[in-house]
Order: C-alpha cells, then sequence, then structure tokens
C-alpha cells in the first residue's frame, strides 16, 4: 500500500517541471502569452542613456499597458517635454514616468475602475470639471495617436523625431484645446497627462516612477520617515536623506 502511495505522489521536482509545461502552452500560445513574452522576458532598454548603464535591468520597467513600442516613444518624449532634464535633475525619462503612466494606465486608475460611467451621457458646462464616457487608458491611446498625426500633419515627421521646440508646439496645441478629438477635449487630455508626469515625478518609487527618490531630492522632501522625533524640536532646517516605502518592508535574508 505505501509502495503504491510512493507512485502517487508527484514530487516538487516533478510538480514544477509539469507545471511549466502547462503554463508555457497555455501562456505562450495566446494573445496574452505573446504581450508577456514580448515585453517581459525580452531584456528592457532605457529609452535615454542618461545616466543609467548599459544593460542595465529594472523590473518596474516592464509595458503594462502599451503594447505598441512607438507609442510609448510618444508618451516618453512628450513627458519629457513637460518635465525635462536640466541642470537641477533628471527629467521624466530618467525618474522613469514613463513606466509610472504606463502601470496607472493598466490598473483601476486607467479604466476609471472606481468612477461612475454609466449614461445617459450629456456635455457638461466647464464649472463641472473633467467630463467623458470614454476611460482614461482610451483617452491616452487616442491622446498618443493625434500627437503622431498633429506631428505628421504639421512637420511631416514622427513626434519623436521633431526638435524640442517643434515638441513644445504640438503639445501647447493639445493644451489650447486646438487638436480636434472624440469624446473628450485634448486640453483634458493634456492635463490628464501633465498630472500624471507629476504623479510619476513625486510619487513614491513603489509605484514604479521617481527612480532612486530623484524627484525627492531636487525638492529636499524627506520622503516616507517613519518618525520625525529626534528632529521635530530642531530650530534649523535639516537636510534629511529621503526614504521610501521599500524600506520599511520586511527585509528577506539572503
Amino acid at each position: 500500500m505505501s509502495e503504491q502511495n510512493d507512485k502517487n505522489q508527484m514530487t516538487r521536482r516533478q510538480f514544477l517541471r509539469k507545471g511549466s509545461y502547462v503554463a508555457g502552452g497555455a501562456i505562450g500560445g495566446g494573445i496574452i502569452g505573446g504581450f508577456i513574452t514580448q515585453q517581459i522576458m525580452k531584456p528592457t532598454t532605457n529609452i535615454t542613456d542618461k545616466g543609467h548603464k548599459a544593460g542595465e535591468g529594472r523590473y518596474t520597467q516592464a509595458l503594462m499597458y502599451f503594447s505598441n513600442p512607438e507609442d510609448f516613444k510618444v508618451l516618453s518624449q512628450a513627458c519629457e517635454r513637460i518635465f525635462p532634464t536640466d541642470d537641477l535633475g533628471p527629467g521624466a525619462i530618467d525618474l522613469d514616468v514613463p513606466y509610472y503612466i504606463d502601470h496607472q494606465l493598466a490598473g483601476a486608475w486607467g479604466n476609471n475602475a472606481r468612477d461612475f460611467m454609466l449614461g445617459p451621457f450629456y456635455p457638461g458646462i466647464e464649472t463641472q470639471g473633467f467630463q467623458s464616457h470614454l476611460k482614461r487608458n482610451e483617452i491616452f491611446s487616442q491622446g498618443i495617436a493625434r500627437i503622431q498625426s498633429v506631428s505628421q500633419e504639421k512637420y511631416k515627421k514622427n513626434f519623436i523625431d521633431l526638435t524640442d521646440k517643434e515638441q513644445d508646439d504640438v503639445l501647447t496645441a493639445f493644451e489650447k484645446g486646438k487638436v480636434p478629438m472624440q469624446g473628450v477635449t485634448s486640453s483634458d487630455f493634456f492635463t490628464l497627462l501633465r498630472i500624471g508626469v507629476l504623479e510619476g515625478v513625486y510619487a513614491d518609487p513603489l509605484y514604479g516612477g521617481n527612480r532612486d527618490m530623484g524627484g525627492w531630492k531636487m525638492k529636499g522632501f524627506p520622503g516616507n520617515q517613519m518618525s520625525y522625533l529626534n528632529q521635530i524640536e530642531a530650530k534649523d532646517f535639516l537636510d534629511i536623506k529621503p526614504v521610501s516605502l521599500h524600506s520599511h518592508m520586511p527585509q528577506q535574508k539572503k
């Protein structure tokens, strides 16, 4: 009887090996599998090499919403023009802001999971704030496509190939609401884009942006400190090293 039980028991090694066959067949053969293989399995590369080592890998640098790399490049360049690299510190690309926005678009925020999205739909007045039947990720997809089309119409070039001034001119047209869009104004799209950029610069790195707390360091912001008990009575300004939420997570022993 015990011999039969031994035969029926699957070892951990067998389970992992056979499980990988099932997972490989289920994932690798479908649309999701192709997306995962393309976006995650391949080594990630930076949009720019400023301040990064060649081949440096970061697990947060994986696309979750955008499936077209060209669209992600447009988003990245638009973010960089809103928050460019200068003498004060890194810009949006070096702070991983495009990845932050991509991850947000793939999640609850991008899918308006917490918003009332049922009709009937009527145009809102300006004092009612942002109004649209579109989800935020749909607005971004349309906005990125329109950035490309406006660049082609005006300059006969893709957005990423324009000069800084030309890119600024295109984005300014969106900001002023001069670009026709379906179900949303271009100024509303630009507002969402700008909000996403600022969030990616200053949110805790735990969410995928603010790489190495670079946004906080430029502001002298201390981040998520557990306590200010030792500094609360200080009379002079204190330069406190910033701390991320990740620092408060339980650390596994190697």
